[in-house]
């Protein structure tokens, strides 16, 4: 990919494009406090992993992120892109025990690499709009199939029993929820000068807002999801992070998510990509 690099653009490397990943991926571990996530220091609502959990997993796929950005730059098919993340998680679960931590990741971000990737090889840099069109252009017929085959993972199938939005159809429609709130949210909340943890907590709420996240589908059922994206919309209503109470509105949010045992983790994969795309631009 180096050969096609241009001054100009400025266009990132497979291994940038990797290495930014796993780095976003990091980002959302750290971030605290989070409504029913692992963080460094807290389980959340998950008493089967934990922070070195996390640590393991990353570490199992810091080189995935990079091959997917490569396969990505030499215009491979969708299957060469699955088969790869297959082997991801594959590695990811023997690194854990068994313990899916990042399979939402390894998608969505998988997916994201391999469309810089494609950029990249043109000396192009990965703006949301390119990375909406890449990913339409070179896979967006087969997005589109996939999101129609039954799939037998647990948010899938949350997902398609309470007429949700899965993981896959938002990939197939080119990542709304990423592309048309977490960034802007994310961006609005850097103009207003607030602080790496806050702007981060902000867009993760803001994401929660409006996902159909089959995480917490599958945790809490509808009653669960519609608790959660009114938790969200109360919090932000009232200032978010920013706000006078927003680090103990956090605290208890995340103390009642514990108590429902909710975890939205299509919203933390969500917030991961978006801190990716920052790292990149």
């Amino acid at each position: 990919m180096r050969a096609h690099r241009s001054p100009a653009s400025l266009a990132p490397t497979a291994q940038e494009i990797g290495r930014a990943a796993t780095l976003a991926l990091h980002d959302e571990l750290a971030l605290s406090p989070k409504p029913g996530l692992v963080t460094l220091t807290d389980r959340g609502s998950h008493a089967d992993m934990d922070a070195h959990t996390f640590m393991r997993s990353l570490f199992a796929l810091r080189g995935y992120f990079v091959r997917i950005a490569e396969l990505g730059a030499a215009g491979a098919a969708f299957e060469a892109l699955e088969r790869c993340g297959i082997a991801a998680e594959a590695r990811m679960l023997a690194a854990t025990g068994g313990i899916n931590t990042h399979r939402g990741a390894i998608f969505m971000l998988g997916l994201l690499c391999a469309s810089a990737g494609a950029l990249a090889a043109d000396g192009l840099r990965p703006t949301p709009v390119a990375l909406r069109e890449t990913l339409a252009r070179r896979w967006g017929e087969a997005l589109t199939a996939r999101a129609l085959r039954p799939s037998a993972l647990p948010g899938g199938v949350a997902a398609r029993r309470l007429g949700l939005r899965s993981a896959s159809a938002e990939a197939a429609l080119g990542f709304p929820t990423l592309f048309e709130t977490a960034v802007p949210a994310l961006q609005a909340a850097r103009l207003r000068g607030l602080s790496t943890t806050a702007a981060r907590l902000d867009t993760l709420f803001a994401v929660m807002a409006v996902l159909d996240d089959s995480n917490l589908a599958h945790r809490g059922g509808l009653a669960g999801l519609h608790f959660a994206q009114a938790a969200a919309r109360g919090f932000l209503a009232a200032g978010g992070a920013g706000g006078p109470e927003g680090l103990a509105a956090t605290e208890a949010i995340a103390a009642e998510f514990v108590r429902r045992n909710l975890s939205p983790g299509g919203a933390a994969d969500t917030l991961a990509a978006a801190c990716w795309l920052e790292r990149l631009s």
